[in-house]
């Protein structure tokens, strides 16, 4: 059996294959309410076989949305949309999961494809909250630097999301600390100039994201894994690095989080040498030198390279982003590519496509 399709086990919850779907953002919720289009987007990668579905960057706070079309499970009334499409997913034999996130100085802005850019407030947009008063881009409006009563307004909104994300029948929680939004932008040197207890230090720099971990720890059963998202790498001289990572993966492990996703970049005048498996040595060291388990991401299309990143040791976990978008159905194709297909991973609905 190719190491692909192994089961993993995090806590008492366990993935039926090595393969997931990667948190893509739709832009296309009703008020951060899940619509037809997230049942059927994340119920068809479930049904294709994948063992992890993650449910895209859903934010904490309505001011934490990177647009106004973003998933949210900042009120109690965006909660069955959700449970719903959790309990389709784990109906099909995937697991459910959600990433809850925190846009930060990148909230208010325009889907991709609608042109991006920012939003204005007078077309919908709201003024961004962020680790200092610096806006993402330098024509972009100043956000609103975080007080300390801020920060555990913040933090407050987190407990509440991971409530509602229990309640939402989600089996994985991952808290997303990447790509620029607001815990990494408090992690990463480049964006953090604080001179409070946030501030200066490695460790002050990383204390907002470990007192998220505690608080989501102390809420969610000792059953129920928990992951993080990481930018390993800032890919500026002058940033967050791949040790930095590995320290950072550490505390993590020791806090009670299970498994790190290791993604890369997200702040301004990085030199990303992107190319296939380019973020795979992130999760190869971290996994070796913190000792935690890990799922890499990032341009893993083919079926023999993602067996090798599993067989080889380099991580516990391959998540799919837009290979996943152009085939709902990657993980099934996959087994027949490495000659271990089974009748059984098909719905019987779709048996006679597979005989």
């Amino acid at each position: 059996m190719p190491a692909l399709f192994d089961s993993l086990t995090l806590r008492d919850i366990t993935l039926r294959n090595r393969i997931g779907v990667s948190p893509m953002c739709q832009y296309s919720t009703s008020d951060g309410k899940a619509t037809e289009w997230h049942l059927v987007h994340l119920g068809s990668r479930a049904i294709g076989g994948a063992g992890l579905v993650i449910v895209e960057a859903t934010a904490v706070e309505a001011r934490g949305r990177i647009s106004a079309m973003d998933a949210g499970l900042w009120e109690d009334s965006q909660i069955d949309s959700w449970r719903r499409v959790a309990d389709f997913v784990a109906a099909h034999g995937a697991v459910p999961a959600v990433q809850l996130a925190h846009a930060g100085w990148k909230a208010s802005t325009n889907p991709p494809f609608t042109g991006g850019g920012r939003t204005p407030t007078d077309k919908g947009g709201w003024t961004p909250i962020s680790v200092g008063a610096q806006p993402f881009n330098p024509e972009d409006p100043s956000p609103i630097m975080l007080t300390r009563a801020m920060i555990d307004e913040v933090k407050a909104n987190f407990r509440l999301a991971i409530h509602r994300a229990i309640a939402a029948h989600f089996q994985i929680i991952e808290i997303h600390a990447a790509h620029g939004y607001l815990l990494h932008s408090f992690y990463s040197p480049v964006s953090n100039t604080r001179t409070d207890q946030y501030g200066g230090s490695f460790e002050n720099r990383t204390g907002l994201l470990i007192e998220v971990i505690r608080d989501a720890r102390s809420i969610m059963p000792a059953s129920m894994p928990l992951l993080v998202r990481l930018s390993c790498s800032d890919w500026r001289e002058d940033g967050w690095s791949i040790l930095d990572s590995v320290r950072l993966s550490g505390m993590l492990k020791d806090e009670g989080v299970d498994l790190v996703d290791c993604s890369s970049g997200g702040q301004r005048n990085a030199k990303i040498a992107v190319g296939p498996h380019y973020q795979v040595p992130f999760a190869e060291q971290i996994r070796n030198e913190a000792k935690i388990p890990t799922a890499a991401v990032g341009m893993i299309t083919d079926p023999v390279e993602a067996d090798k990143v599993i067989s080889s040791g380099q991580a516990d976990l391959v998540l799919l982003a837009r290979e996943f978008l152009r085939d709902a159905y990657w993980p099934i194709n996959a087994a027949k590519a490495l000659k271990v297909f089974d009748q059984k991973m098909v719905p019987e609905q779709y048996a006679r496509a597979f005989t």
